[in-house]
Formats: structure tokens, C-alpha cells, sequence
């Protein structure tokens, strides 16, 4: 089956090695967003997939749009027969939607109908979902509204981080894929409509929202550490420098030597537990610090950066 792959960061990568690894997949193309400036120098960076793709040997092609009839033409030139989309990052117009007969299908990070949109790992991880998984969706021209094909389980034992869990997801959904795209073309899967009124929408990650607002419970703020890995992470500010709080846990009162744990929200404090001496209190509760990294210094464990700073102790975050 001739097949057109379009995708853009790391975790997109399995989706396509496994297509192009597959004897019954013959990738024609790789479409992947053009290289941006990145880094302190500002040099164009290419993008992961692009990288992949350039060392598989597969013809990549860049363009800044699909909807220029220039674009389109040169895409239906490689006469796909299925595209196949993974965190490319773009909507497509309904003449590339049209193009390949069985279809443009997508993986998403999710169960759908919940969570559609931009972060759906992320919002997963924010609301503590005890089960999350992955869809392989038929995309039609709304935002991951089209009817889904296939979907895999995931159960969450509330350690996960975004990063790794939106790895583990696409691996999952390479395997979904793979196992699917013979049936569908086969015509022995089935698309079925997505219930919109159980449908929920995520929004774009922006930076702020890893700032930590002490007000929140623990727990909250907990899942938000988890889910801002790795970016843009739970952070917070100290004598006017940035301090990313990397590993995080929910703390009992009984672990504050001395301390009441309804004290003033942001107020550093001193623990008795072993990976965690460092708490900050929140809204409910204590949020415990394992490890973190103070704005132009190393990441550390919080045992080895309270023997360097031990003036954060009684400090207001």
C-alpha cells in the first residue's frame, strides 16, 4: 500500500518506522514542517521526523502549506493510497482530505471523544484520569472530530510524566496502526461517528501555565509537575530567579517537623521524608520537593540543594 506520512516531533518517529519497516507499507513520501531557528545561536533546527527520514532513505518534502494548489499537485503526484498523520501539527484542506482513496487517518493520544485537541496527555495527566489511550481516527475537516477506527487502553498509575506517556502512547499506536491499516483498506473495519456530547476539548500548553499558584492544592499542583514535564514545567520564582520543581509528591502533615500544614501558601518548609526534605506549603496540604533546578545552576536533588541554599528554609515562593 502506497503511503504518505506526515508528522513533525520525536514521538512521531516509532509511527513512521514502523511504516516503513512494515512489508505491507511502501512509504512513498515524508511530509514534515519546514526547519525552524532554534537554540542560542538561532540555527534552523529540522524536525525529528525529518531526521528519521533523511536516514531511512525516504524522499522528505517540506512545504509551508498544503492548501496551495502547487502543494496539492505535487502530493497527489506520489499517488498515495492512504496518508497517514501523526502530530503533524496542521488541519488538512478537504482536497488532500479527498486525495488518497482509503483515506487520511490519524493517531491521537486519546480515548475520543474526551479529550480532543492540542494536550490531551497533558489534561489527562492534570485531571487524574485512572485510564487514558490512543485512536486511530479517520480525519475529516474539524479538529479530531472524525469517526474513529480503531482505540487501545491505557491504564495510569499516576506516576506517569507528559513526556513519557505521549512516547508510550504513539509506540502503542504504531502497533494500532500496523494491526489496523490491512482491515480498513480490506474494507473489514468500521468508522464509527464519535458521540460529540461526550466529546471534551483541550487547549494549547502556553508557558505561564507551569507557574505555580501555591493557592491550589497539592494534589493539583503534584499531577501539574507531572504533566508540564518536559515543558514547560512546573516552576516557581525565588529571589527573583526562575526554580523549575522537577520531581514533586504529596506530602502528609505529620512529615513537617514543628510545622502546621495550613500555613501560608508558598512557604518553604522543612520535612522529615527521605526523598522530600523540602515542602512548600499549598492551598490543602504540603507539596514535597525531590528535585529541582534553580535558574542558571545544574538540576539537583532537594537534599543537596538545601546543603547549598539552606536560606530557602522559611522562604516565601
Amino acid at each position: 500500500m502506497r503511503v504518505v506520512f506526515m508528522g513533525t516531533p520525536a514521538y512521531a518517529v516509532p509511527v513512521l518506522e514502523a511504516l516503513a519497516n512494515s512489508p505491507g507499507a511502501e512509504v512513498v513520501a515524508v511530509y514534515t514542517p519546514p526547519d525552524r531557528p532554534g537554540g542560542r545561536g538561532r540555527n534552523p533546527l529540522e524536525p525529528p521526523v525529518k531526521t528519521y527520514a533523511g536516514e531511512a532513505g525516504l524522499e522528505i518534502l517540506q512545504p509551508p502549506t498544503l492548501r496551495s494548489q502547487e502543494a496539492r499537485q505535487v502530493l497527489a503526484g506520489f499517488q498515495p493510497e492512504v496518508i497517514v498523520v501523526a502530530a503533524y501539527g496542521r488541519l488538512l484542506p478537504p482536497e488532500v482530505l479527498d486525495l488518497p482513496p482509503h483515506g487520511c487517518l490519524n493517531l491521537h493520544p486519546s480515548l475520543l471523544p474526551r479529550y480532543r485537541g492540542p494536550s490531551p496527555v497533558v489534561t489527562a495527566i492534570l485531571e487524574g484520569e485512572e485510564v487514558t489511550g490512543v485512536s486511530l481516527m479517520l480525519l475529516d475537516q474539524g479538529m479530531d472530530t472524525g469517526p474513529v477506527i480503531a482505540s487501545r487502553e491505557v491504564p495510569l498509575s499516576g506516576d506517569e510524566k507528559a513526556g513519557e506517556l505521549t512516547e508510550c502512547l504513539f509506540r502503542l499506536g504504531a502497533d494500532l496502526l500496523l494491526e489496523s491499516l490491512s482491515p480498513w483498506a480490506d474494507g473489514k473495519l468500521r468508522a464509527e461517528p464519535q458521540d460529540a456530547e461526550k466529546s471534551t476539548v483541550t487547549r494549547k500548553v502556553e508557558r505561564e501555565h507551569g507557574n505555580a499558584d501555591w493557592t491550589k492544592p497539592a494534589v493539583r499542583l503534584e499531577r501539574s509537575c507531572r504533566a508540564y514535564t518536559p515543558w514547560p514545567s512546573l516552576f516557581t520564582q525565588w529571589e527573583g530567579k526562575n526554580l523549575k520543581l522537577l520531581d514533586t509528591r504529596v506530602l502528609d502533615s505529620t512529615e513537617i517537623p514543628g510545622m502546621m500544614a495550613n500555613g501560608t501558601p508558598g512557604l518553604v518548609v522543612y520535612t522529615s521524608h527521605p526523598d522530600a526534605p523540602l515542602g512548600v506549603l499549598t492551598g490543602d496540604g504540603v507539596l514535597g520537593i525531590e528535585a529541582l533546578q534553580l535558574e542558571g545552576r545544574k538540576a539537583v536533588a532537594a537534599a543537596e540543594f538545601l546543603r547549598g541554599f539552606p536560606n530557602i528554609l522559611g522562604a516565601r515562593l
